[in-house]
């Protein structure tokens, strides 16, 4: 078995409940985007001089996310491909929310993160199981490549 495959029947053991998994669906989108939403918002200090080289393409969340598309591209190239975009669309609605908002986007990233996440322990609550990320912190990368496999599949891709 592969390595993603066994990641995802893992990871799928404790998203059983429909309720819990419609759950998922809105928060764990809504967790990766807080975050990347967060990770923006820090201010360049360190990466100035790559901003220089580099424009407004460099900061915290792209670093993070190259970091997070390399362990994608791991486990699942296929998976990476729709990670990336997934990663871009969250990385162009954080630069559009950080000029649009009236206030700040770490601020608003933050309400998403607690607020998605209480819905998260709820949903586990229901399906009356733990976290997949209690037993393995990789879990946390894997719980949106377990929706984004669902996607391939309803599409006939492969992953």
């Amino acid at each position: 078995m592969r390595k993603i495959d066994q990641l995802l029947e893992t990871y799928g053991e404790s998203h059983q409940h429909p309720t819990n998994k419609t759950i998922h669906w809105i928060c764990v989108p809504l967790i990766f985007f807080s975050i990347v939403g967060l990770l923006f918002s820090i201010p360049p200090g360190p990466l100035l001089w790559i901003q220089f080289l580099l424009g407004n393409f460099s900061n915290w969340a792209t670093l993070a996310l190259a970091a997070v598309l390399f362990y994608y591209l791991s486990v699942s190239p296929p998976l990476a491909l729709g990670m990336l975009f997934f990663s871009s669309v969250c990385l162009a609605m954080a630069n559009l929310f950080s000029i649009l908002l009236p206030f700040p986007l770490w601020m608003f990233s933050l309400i998403i993160f607690i607020l998605a996440w209480i819905g998260q322990f709820y949903g586990h609550k229901i399906e009356a199981k733990k976290p997949s990320f209690f037993q393995d912190l990789q879990f946390l990368l894997i719980g949106p490549a377990w929706l984004m496999h669902f996607i391939y599949r309803k599409f006939g891709f492969a992953y």
